[in-house]
């Protein structure tokens, strides 16, 4: 399978899977998506169905990588998908009430669905640089919101042959985020700090890739920039697993029968995340709608609404920093689904040049036809915190109650009661100072140590082992640099 930039029209940077998990990024700025979806069948469900998550995602991921040996992927997933890095289960699907799930994303090493990716996303990049006869090393680049850094340092880390530096916005993360990152371990990795939001961060690192002396200084250094973020197909791919293996659990407990339609309710900023079950759905998943759920930084929302894309209006620091995003870098994926490379690249110009651009009627029709878009603001985020406990007995973070309210949202609005998942996508204790202050004990100091042991003495439920591991851990990093400085902290010497 070839995969192409998402802006190439003219078709001239067909590569295989290997070069464009190397790469990251396409050399004309564009996303590298694969020149076909691959399919799955009613018939490859039940077999999926009756197999562990780590056979499944080798099976799906094969579909996409079929340059990559599969014997080797399916060691990879094996190691990645381990009990002892996501004890009880890699992506559990629990359920709320009658008709509402959770697809619980964050049993992994750093407790955020971005652990799903990151532990076999290292793999596939240490064999593409095998494959492509690579002698540099990879330098990996990341702009975080905050779960992205941890879970990529984590998976990288004293990795051979590849550096990482992480940038996150100074602050927009939670503390224990802050201190996940601060504190992470490893010789090969590298963590800073950049004024401003994660818009800066992450508009700082597409600069990098693009700086011709950039990459000659990275070059004399033996090293070439590649990244982790959900630009890099090779960290988009192993998200479409867990839809398809959500599915396959609902029918294995005989929550649905194989063929019926279900619903995904996702939190999401950069757009990565649904942007994966929307792939799902194009292989063949019985998916009938993917809902977008937004924060009060509802610039996704009202794309999905009015066809406009406007990232011009006032940016909002909120409970769900994870998606306190204004720039979705993955909607340019679904515009290439939807118009074509062409249209796509016009798009971007016109995101690059006015900061705004609205699609086509056709272009338009074609995505609302398979997305909805809701928001929850501040408020509403913690009602549904305490709702949620209160009526469930189900204790979630502030990104997954924005995608529980959006989903009555959408299900009061439409009265479609079609079976729904909701994608949880990181741990409460992750944001345990918003969450107890939302079930109505506000704690009285910030230090993580006490936050944790705040949360779980209201809740009577226990912090998970890797948080709690990094408490007392030393502080490592503490640089922090302006946008324009970003490069000084790649190569600080």
């Amino acid at each position: 399978m070839k995969y192409i930039s998402t802006r190439d029209y003219k078709r001239h940077s067909l590569v295989t899977s290997a070069e464009a998990i190397k790469k990251g990024i396409a050399p004309d700025g564009g996303l590298f998506m694969p020149c076909e979806i691959p399919t799955i069948n009613i018939n490859d469900i039940e077999m999926l169905t009756a197999l562990p998550y780590h056979e499944r995602a080798s099976f799906i991921l094969s579909k996409f990588l079929d340059d990559y040996d599969a014997k080797g992927l399916l060691e990879d997933c094996k190691k990645a998908y381990s009990e002892d890095r996501f004890p009880g289960g890699a992506a559990p699907v629990v359920k709320l009430d009658d008709g509402r799930y959770t697809l619980e994303l964050w049993h992994g090493p750093t407790c955020a669905f971005k652990d799903m990716a990151l532990q076999i996303m290292p793999r596939l990049l240490s064999r593409a640089l095998s494959m492509t006869g690579e002698t540099k090393r990879a330098h990996i680049l990341v702009a975080t919101s905050g779960d992205t850094g941890k879970a990529a340092l984590e998976g990288y880390k004293d990795v051979p042959g590849i550096d990482i530096t992480v940038f996150y916005p100074v602050d927009g993360v939670s503390p224990m985020q802050k201190l996940q990152m601060t504190t992470q371990t490893g010789d090969n990795v590298n963590v800073c700090a950049v004024n401003g939001n994660f818009d800066d961060a992450q508009s700082g690192v597409k600069r990098i890739f693009a700086d011709r002396d950039a990459i000659a200084l990275a070059n004399s250094k033996g090293s070439f920039f590649s990244s982790a973020n959900s630009i890099n197909w090779g960290r988009l791919a192993p998200q479409i697993v867990y839809y398809v293996s959500a599915y396959c659990d609902l029918v294995k407990r005989g929550d649905i029968r194989r063929g019926d339609y279900i619903n995904f309710c996702v939190p999401t900023g950069n757009f990565g995340n649904i942007l994966a079950g929307f792939i799902a759905k194009k292989m063949g998943l019985p998916v009938n709608r993917l809902i977008c759920a937004s924060n009060s930084n509802c610039v996704l929302t009202e794309f999905l609404r009015c066809g406009v894309y406007d990232r011009n209006r006032e940016f909002f620091k909120t409970m769900s920093p994870s998606m306190d995003i204004l720039i979705s870098s993955n909607l340019e994926r679904l515009l290439y689904i939807a118009s074509g490379a062409e249209e796509t690249r016009g798009y971007m110009e016109k995101l690059a040049k006015d900061g705004r651009y609205k699609v086509s009627e056709e272009t338009f029709r074609t995505i609302t036809k398979e997305f909805s878009g809701y928001f929850a603001d501040e408020s509403e985020t913690s009602e549904y915190i305490a709702k949620t406990f209160k009526e469930n007995d189900y204790l979630i973070d502030t990104h997954t109650a924005v995608a529980v309210c959006c989903l009555d949202k959408y299900r009061n609005e439409t009265g479609d009661k079609t079976p729904a998942v909701v994608v949880s996508t990181a741990s409460p204790y992750k944001f345990a100072r918003d969450v107890a202050a939302a079930l109505g004990s506000a704690p009285e100091s910030d230090e993580p140590a006490a936050l944790l042991s705040h949360l779980s003495s209201i809740t009577g439920t226990s912090a998970p082992r890797p948080l709690s591991e990094t408490v007392g851990r030393p502080v490592r990093f503490s640089r922090v640099v302006d946008p324009a400085d970003m490069i000084s902290a790649v190569f600080p010497d």
